[in-house]
């Protein structure tokens, strides 16, 4: 028997009995030293990737949320006890430096997204060309607007910093544009500061009416734990 393994925490209570997780199992809480992990037993080899599932293990990650900041594991992670114990008492130290470094925080997303430029439309083409110049032709075109994306997500993340950068402990920004997605960022927001860092983005959105924004949360630090990679990376486990 493994265990699906949700999040690890601080200060956390024993869930309640009718907490459910993956494949309906109840969630139980494993102490281990200055903090718990929350698990529940798991009897296949792998977990099925749907919407149930994702579902029931956020539903446990975020009731943790309300009473602490925890440090949430992958979705899917499933190990033996024995994996789990050697992990927290080779990582203890770090582990808890993580914790310290979210205590008190939640993540805020924010994607950018504007309309492509509409002069960058191509029209026809009055010059016959050869396939090969044509194919050249288009790969520049490719190249340039691949530079141009990215040297705009750079001139919005600096600008969206300037704004709400006193609100924001930590940043993590997705920098692979797309035709229409300009940034994907991640906020280290503390508790309390949730309410202004809500204010200035709505500034910010009033500041530039031609960029469209997508937020959420307060959502458990998911893109600021890491935990998951260690985790693999020490024991290979999926």
């Amino acid at each position: 028997m493994k265990l699906y393994v949700y999040c690890l925490a601080e200060d956390v209570d024993e869930p309640s009995n009718s907490l459910r997780g993956v494949a309906g199992e109840p969630v139980r809480r494993l102490d281990a030293g200055n903090f718990s992990v929350l698990v529940s037993d798991f009897a296949a080899e792998a977990v099925l990737v749907n919407q149930e599932n994702a579902v029931a293990h956020a539903e446990v990650v975020q009731s943790v949320l309300t009473q602490t900041t925890p440090l949430p594991f992958r979705f899917g992670t499933l190990v033996t006890e024995q994996q789990l114990e050697s992990y927290l008492s080779a990582r203890r130290e770090a582990l808890e430096s993580k914790l310290g470094s979210v205590r008190g925080c939640v993540e805020m997303s924010v994607k950018i997204i504007a309309d492509p430029d509409s002069s960058e439309a191509s029209g026809p083409n009055n010059n016959p060309q050869t396939p090969g110049t044509a194919f050249l032709s288009e790969k520049r075109r490719e190249i340039l607007g691949s530079e141009t994306r990215a040297a705009e997500a750079k001139r919005v993340a600096s600008w969206l910093e300037d704004r709400i950068g006193e609100v924001v402990r930590e940043t993590r920004i997705n920098t692979n544009p797309t035709d229409k997605l300009i940034l994907a960022a991640a906020h280290l927001v503390k508790r309390e500061k949730v309410p202004e860092y809500r204010t200035r983005l709505a500034e910010a959105r009033h500041e530039r009416p031609e960029l469209h924004f997508l937020t959420s949360g307060p959502w458990a630090p998911y893109s600021f734990a890491n935990i998951d990679l260690e985790f693999k990376t020490q024991f290979g486990v999926s």
